[in-house]
């Protein structure tokens, strides 16, 4: 899932990016409501997540300036400020949830999914099933004919982006879209060692590869 960070505290931001990270998440991450209205005028993310106190401006006016251009993406406000009135504003502002600081991140991130299943207008399959191979999204879980294959986090990802559309190639771009957030190396073949390690674990069944196109997951039954 790719994901917009709007956080000023270094430390707090390094948490959460890190933390997201570690889970598969894309995370772009910025530090001030002119950048976060940059961003979220041009990249399309899942989800936001918006602190209120910008070194300049409200956290505030970045959400509604998303509403009024008619922006849907859910917005998860991060914030310190626990007033009931402030969490009033907020979501009557056109937030979709709020979190107080500090937080846990296995709770952030359960409410991220929850955010996504709304978003889809129905729920988002938590268990993606091709035939033999599962995928749990929640425990971040692989079986293969029943036997657990342990991936890395954008090993993980890859799988589940390609899970998510069987028999539908995804291409490269896409897929590194996916996997990589802003100041985050990428090598020119980083999709390739993925696949090629997903291949190993897996069975070069499962990863099929169209020329100028991309990859794709074969639909099982």
């Amino acid at each position: 899932m790719r994901l917009l960070l709007v956080e000023d505290d270094s430390m707090v931001g390094e948490a959460v990016r890190r933390g997201l990270r570690q889970q598969g998440h894309a995370v772009d991450w910025v530090r001030d409501a002119a950048s976060a209205n940059d961003a979220a005028a041009g990249e399309p993310y899942e989800v936001v997540l918006l602190d209120l106190g910008l070194p300049d401006g409200s956290g505030l006016d970045v959400l509604r300036r998303l509403r009024r251009r008619g922006a849907r993406v859910p917005v998860l406000i991060l914030t310190a400020q626990d007033a009931v009135g402030s969490r009033v504003e907020g979501l009557d502002a056109g937030a979709d949830d709020y979190l107080v600081k500090p937080f846990d991140l296995d709770e952030l991130a359960a409410r991220i999914r929850a955010l996504q299943r709304r978003a889809a207008g129905g729920p988002v399959q938590s268990l993606l099933e091709n035939g033999p191979l599962h995928l749990d999204a929640t425990n971040h879980q692989v079986t293969l004919d029943g036997a657990p294959v342990v991936l890395s986090a954008r090993e993980f990802a890859l799988l589940e982006a390609l899970m998510e559309h069987p028999g539908r190639p995804l291409s490269r771009a896409r897929l590194e879209e996916r996997l990589y957030g802003w100041g985050e190396e990428v090598e020119s073949n980083a999709v390739e060692v993925h696949v090629h390690a997903l291949r190993r674990k897996l069975g070069t069944e499962w990863i099929k590869t169209l020329r100028g196109v991309g990859y794709m997951v074969p639909r099982r039954t």
